[in-house]
């Protein structure tokens, strides 16, 4: 399968009684709040089996907890997805909680996003582990989780499934999880939650989104997931929009000729239904392989990063303490994209109709771009945001970071914010991990950028 937009046991009674004298002070006013039929114990239990105590190769001291393991979301095929946990560094009981999303579609959020990009620790390419001194998890309780079943360590007992996914079927389970997740982990039911993710998140976390908000519409307050936002960053959100601004970008970064340019602009229609002719898809084709070979996501990227993080992960002492694969049953080794999803059967040609209704249902909603991105370039994003035809309520203007401009962002009517990342390739987390990091605490304080240099 192609991946057009992937770059990829029991607790006994003393233990408990120790740990509910030394609980955290989040566990503590997390439980007066939790009205669930389990008791305390029950939850402890449940957490505690999930609880990360070391990984190989970790430093000794984090300072903060982690937790791994399965969610089922659908008992009847025996499908669960893997997540990994890492609670904040300090004051858990009132940061948010933010969930990250790799794209693909197929690819891991754990090993892009938990050990490359944003979370507290990572793996260099000779499996050294290290401590990411911009980790999200900072400014928020950070959730990865790999999505769909047949990506990384998530799976099917349902073999036929593996050929069912597509959009629709990877938000359904995507919402299970969450449901399921907030079920094991109910302390956390009350925070702010916010969804995030790249590429072809821009698919992903919109469509959950709209499953969370069809979810609170039917259930009383108590019941409903308090989700407040979306940010997504180097998004698929439009296909026409994404393949128009990619050819621009091409040709302004003379990656492509002037010939093949033309040969696009003459050929090429971009229109809605994704429709084109035979020369409009074979010079597109040459574009993309010019693409690939002249300009990938961000000139510093180093791809064996992706082998150190294969080797860690496919380890049994790592498998084990992340309470991964447990069986030993998955029928392939670990992958930062998957080969056992064979099909992808559904993908929207746009989710900005989408992103519009979540606009309009009040939800905070942010869009980023880093600006040299060569896949979904900064051009496409503006020409999709384009066609949402929204009024501009605060003008283009440049935002810094320390005294350094970060980029560049503009708001439109109903909150929705644009913002560009200045230097950053795909990944922005991981080529511009400073401004990442205050991108995200800006957008779960819902404050504005700065609009003038800040004092180092």
């Amino acid at each position: 399968m192609s991946k057009p937009w992937c770059i990829k046991p029991q607790v006994m009674l003393v233990a408990i009684v120790m740990m509910m004298a030394t609980t955290t002070a989040a566990a503590r006013h997390h439980h007066n709040h939790h009205h669930h039929l389990d008791s305390f114990e029950d939850v402890f239990e449940r957490q505690e089996a999930d609880r990360v105590q070391r990984l190989p190769g970790q430093p000794s001291e984090l300072g903060f907890r982690q937790f791994a393991g399965y969610v089922t979301v659908n008992e009847t095929h025996g499908r669960a997805l893997f997540y990994w946990f890492f609670e904040a560094t300090s004051d858990v009981a009132n940061k948010p909680l933010v969930l990250w999303l790799n794209g693909g579609p197929g690819c891991s959020s754990l090993g892009y996003g938990a050990l490359e990009e944003l979370g507290p620790l990572f793996v260099d390419r000779h499996g050294n582990v290290t401590v990411n001194p911009d980790s999200w998890n900072k400014e928020a309780n950070l959730l990865f989780v790999e999505s769909p079943a047949g990506v990384g360590f998530s799976y099917t007992n349902t073999t036929s499934d593996l050929n069912q996914f597509g959009d629709n079927l990877t938000a359904h389970d995507a919402h299970a999880f969450l449901v399921n997740w907030l079920e094991k982990f109910p302390q956390f039911k009350g925070h702010e939650l916010y969804l995030t993710g790249e590429s072809y998140a821009g698919h992903y976390v919109p469509q959950l989104a709209t499953k969370i908000v069809e979810h609170n519409s039917k259930k009383n307050k108590g019941d409903r997931i308090n989700l407040k936002g979306i940010m997504i960053g180097n998004a698929a959100i439009d296909s026409s929009s994404d393949n128009r601004g990619l050819a621009d970008y091409a040709w302004d970064h003379a990656i492509i000729s002037d010939e093949l340019y033309a040969a696009i602009k003459t050929n090429c229609k971009f229109t809605e239904d994704g429709n084109e002719t035979k020369t409009c898809n074979a010079a597109n084709n040459r574009s993309l392989l010019r693409h690939a070979n002249g300009m990938p996501y961000n000139p510093p990227y180093n791809p064996c990063v992706d082998y150190g993080v294969m080797d860690y992960l496919n380890r049994r002492d790592v498998q084990d303490a992340l309470h991964a694969n447990v069986t030993k049953s998955i029928p392939y080794s670990w992958a930062p994209c998957s080969d056992a999803l064979t099909t992808w059967t559904d993908s929207a040609e746009s989710t900005l109709p989408a992103i519009a209704d979540l606009v309009k249902a009040g939800l905070r909603v942010w869009v980023y771009s880093g600006d040299t991105d060569g896949r979904v370039p900064v051009t496409s994003t503006r020409y999709a945001l384009q066609k949402m035809k929204l009024r501009t309520v605060k003008k283009w203007r440049e935002w810094f970071t320390s005294d350094q401009v970060g980029g560049y962002t503009v708001v439109y009517e109903g909150g929705l914010s644009f913002v560009t990342i200045r230097g950053a390739g795909h990944m922005v987390p991981m080529f511009t991990p400073v401004q990442a990091r205050q991108l995200l605490a800006h957008f779960v304080a819902g404050k504005e950028l700065p609009a003038k240099p800040v004092a180092a």
